[in-house]
């Protein structure tokens, strides 16, 4: 049979155009969360650069970062609704479209502050996608299989950023901050892909027709306020709030802390930060793996364990070959949302998984809005490196509010 509004035909429930629905669907989030990762990198990288040629401080430089998690924690919301109410598919094709372009669209702006608007813009998009993407995962994937189907998915967050930091080693020094943001226009691929391969979810479609057959309206944003899911949403608020507190402080401030601090020139500052990015890489692989082992729960606690302790070491380190080794046995402890992705999926019914799952990571992201924009005035005030290290305290925090969760399964 053809299902209404997809361009391709689904033999069954299993199969679209002799692929499995469960791998385009792995596919496209990969994809998709990849782009998403450069477009966050862009900016990072692009920082520098940006500070010189604008002639503004660190803290203003932050402010661009906080700018686009603010957009990020208010997604979280409207694209959740939008996913759990009109379609996971949808949302996920409107979510790449919206950062893809505004991302593009940073690149011709001609001052700060418009750039500032451009970047919550984009942030709307970046947000919206983290709550789809688990939500499909998790329809389309066995539950033996889904912890570390997710985790793959959200391992491309570290692909995407060491793409950006390859490209912007060569972008970067030839062509400036203005072409590095042009290059986010190539997230459309995913949409493009989506668009194309993706059917909607089977399980979310039934689910839908069975609430219209019941004369149900549509699902309220205050659902996942109610009794039995309050606790959820406020511990799973929190955890993901303080882990992304540390891992943006951290991660939006790397690559100047890498040339303000430890001397280096943009081109071997973008091979530091792909090395971090491979030790990132292979935690999510490690930590998905764990959390199938031993449970989500479980494994996040280990995972933020590990980051607390090796935050302040990396920042500490001044001999570049140790810079270099640290950085991505650091960033092995920074493997956490995919893990979050399907956790938190588990934590909520189906008729408001994407909203729920979203709300939990990405009003965090919103609420970690606030970091790079504190960790540029203290380095103002002291270092970067100061700065860094003092975000171990938030992963620490993070991994207590775990403790006020109950695991899913092992």
């Amino acid at each position: 049979m053809t299902v209404s509004g997809d361009p391709v035909p689904i033999s069954d429930r299993t199969l679209v155009g002799g692929l499995a629905v469960k791998w385009r669907v792995l596919i496209s989030g990969f994809l998709t969360y990849m782009f998403d990762a450069f477009d966050f990198m862009i900016l990072a990288m692009s920082l520098p650069l940006m500070i010189k040629e604008l002639g503004i401080t660190m803290a203003d430089a932050g402010l661009l970062g906080t700018a686009t998690l603010l957009g990020v924690g208010l997604s979280s919301i409207i694209m959740g609704w939008f996913a759990d109410n009109y379609g996971r598919r949808n949302a996920l094709i409107a979510g790449i479209a919206v950062f893809g372009l505004f991302t593009a669209a940073t690149g011709l702006a001609p001052g700060y502050s418009s750039i500032l608007v451009l970047r919550f813009i984009a942030g709307i998009g970046l947000g919206g996608v983290f709550g789809v993407i688990a939500a499909l995962v998790n329809e389309t994937w066995p539950a033996n299989q889904s912890s570390r189907a997710a985790a793959f998915v959200f391992s491309s967050w570290s692909l995407g950023f060491g793409s950006a930091a390859l490209l912007a080693g060569f972008v970067l020094p030839r062509y400036g901050w203005r072409v590095m943001f042009f290059c986010g226009a190539v997230a459309l691929l995913a949409a493009l892909y989506t668009y194309l391969y993706v059917p909607e979810s089977q399980t979310w479609k039934e689910e839908k027709k069975s609430r219209q057959i019941a004369g149900a309206a549509k699902v309220p944003i205050t659902e996942i306020f109610s009794a039995g899911l309050l606790r959820f949403t406020i511990f799973g608020t929190l955890s993901s709030s303080f882990a992304l507190i540390g891992y943006w402080g951290v991660n939006t401030w790397v690559p100047t802390f890498l040339v303000e601090e430890r001397g280096m020139d943009v081109t071997h500052m973008s091979m530091f930060v792909v090395m971090l990015n491979v030790g990132m890489f292979i935690g999510y692989q490690v930590f998905g793996f764990l959390a199938y082992k031993i449970g989500g729960r479980k494994a996040l606690i280990v995972n933020f364990i590990g980051a607390t302790i090796m935050v302040p070491i990396y920042a500490t380190v001044t001999d570049p070959n140790l810079v270099l080794w640290m950085g991505p046995l650091m960033a092995f402890f920074f493997g956490y949302s995919g893990i979050y992705a399907s956790y938190f999926a588990k934590l909520y019914p189906m008729h408001v998984r994407s909203l729920g799952t979203g709300f939990c990571f990405d009003v965090g992201r919103g609420i970690s809005a606030f970091s790079p924009f504190l960790i540029g005035f203290v380095a103002t005030s002291f270092s970067l490196a100061v700065g860094i290290a003092f975000c171990a305290g938030s992963f620490a925090l993070a991994g207590v509010m775990m403790l006020f969760l109950p695991e899913t399964d092992g």
